[in-house]
């Protein structure tokens, strides 16, 4: 059988003069009367390959001069170096094959945002987003990595889910065989029966958040990486989220240059996250600097929006974490401040550069009629959460956990522009296909 070689693999001074073998599909086309020029591309690289009518055959040259943008072919023929092609190097193309042709591909230049949207299932084909979801694939696998370095096990927790963990007005109803339930807002809930059992456990899944919102950063269905751990404390929620950051980003660094550089991304803003300490300030001081640095005078109490992140996010360069929120705009099992009941053990990770809450974590609440307390007061009926409400009961210890919002990490490493090219298909309030 032929064997056939990745692009990126031959593009060195040992393959030049060989003859081999590669497959791939068209990037680019043009051609004059006796010779076509066929930019191949794989997923790997790309390579301009010559068609010269002499070499390969007036018949055969007639079908190269009848293809197009996206047809597949297997090529076979000799490199040799060429500083003026795209990669610097040209297959000199001895035979060919045609395996699937291609009429009329109906993307080319200049498509608006929402067309290419509409033809996702072409455009995951084009260099940006092909860039993205390799940078994506190390995102997880770094993730991974981190968890499983740091002694976290792995656990699952189920989709349908029969009451909310972050707020009754983002969830999605489902119809459970005649019964209400709702789409997954986070592992939590099944997540911490689980740290009695293994201690130390994460999980990287979908989330779904029935948000009304059509911004650049939000997604109804996105990738959820998480983690709870028993026996922590809160200091210990910051320091894991920042590691992982940082072991994130540095993979990236030394994984995706290629692909940073195709997307134009200025990695000189990312280098500064992977080295420097993140700064920790709390809500009280985020107002204050808001106020002196910005101008913008925020009630106490209200949580940050997106325009008083932004501009928060203007004095920084690494991610900052804020911490001590008020209660009142936080989840029922986020565990109060000793030392200050109005405000709790919670924090954000703010990412700079705009793209916004990145992790969002806190030290939960042990102490059983705490619990029930904030449910009533959030409007909950407790009977719902005997389950959960049990951990409480049965040998509570400390224990907290952070989720982190994948899509948005991979969006600020990629330097996106809108978070639905974070995702190969993406879900929001007004698109839901292909």
């Amino acid at each position: 059988m032929k064997t056939f070689l990745p692009i990126s693999s031959i593009l060195s001074p040992e393959y030049e003069h060989q003859e081999i073998s590669l497959r791939g599909w068209i990037y680019r086309e043009r051609g004059s009367g006796n010779v076509k020029f066929v930019v191949l591309r794989d997923s790997t690289e790309i390579i301009q390959c010559v068609i010269d009518k002499e070499a390969v055959g007036e018949e055969n040259f007639k079908t190269a001069d009848k293809l197009h943008l996206e047809a597949s072919l297997e090529l076979t023929g000799i490199i040799k170096k060429e500083p003026r092609a795209p990669t610097g190097y040209e297959l000199h193309v001895k035979n060919f094959q045609v395996i699937g042709p291609c009429d009329n591909f109906p993307i080319a230049k200049d498509f608006s945002p929402e067309f290419l949207l509409d033809n996702r299932h072409l455009w995951l084909r084009s260099r940006k987003m092909t860039a993205v979801l390799k940078i994506r694939h190390t995102v997880f696998g770094a993730i991974h990595d981190y968890f499983r370095e740091q002694g976290f096990y792995e656990y699952q927790s189920p989709i349908f889910q029969p009451a909310a963990a972050e707020g009754g007005s983002t969830l999605f109803e489902v119809n459970y065989f005649g019964k209400p339930l709702y789409l997954a807002q986070t592992w939590q809930l099944y997540a911490e029966p689980a740290i009695f059992s293994l201690e130390k456990i994460y999980t990287i899944a979908p989330s779904f958040r029935a948000e009304k919102s059509k911004t650049s950063r939000h997604l109804t269905e996105y990738w959820h990486a998480e983690m709870e751990m028993a026996w922590c404390h809160f200091t210990d929620i910051q320091i894991h989220g920042e590691a992982l950051l940082k072991d994130i980003i540095k993979t990236v660094l030394e994984k995706n240059a290629k692909e940073l550089e195709l997307l134009k991304r200025d990695i000189s803003k990312l280098r500064p996250a992977a080295t420097k300490s993140f700064p920790r300030i709390t809500y009280d001081e985020a107002l204050k600097l808001l106020k002196e640095k910005n101008g913008i005078e925020l009630p106490w109490g209200e949580d940050l929006r997106t325009v008083e992140e932004d501009e928060l996010m203007k004095h920084f360069d690494t991610p900052v974490i804020v911490t001590h929120y008020p209660k009142k705009v936080k989840a029922f099992y986020m565990k109060e401040d000793e030392k200050n009941s109005e405000v709790v053990l919670g924090c954000d990770f703010l990412a700079p550069e705009g793209y916004g809450e990145i992790i969002g974590g806190s030290q939960r609440e042990e102490v059983l009629e705490k619990v029930e307390q904030r449910l009533r007061e959030q409007g909950e009926d407790p009977a719902k959460y005997q389950f959960y409400l049990d951990t409480r009961r049965y040998g509570s210890v400390p224990h907290g956990g952070f989720g982190m919002g994948v899509e948005r990490v991979i969006s600020w490493l990629c330097g996106l522009d809108n978070i639905k090219d974070a995702i190969p298909f993406p879900r929001t309030m007004v698109r839901f296909t292909p």
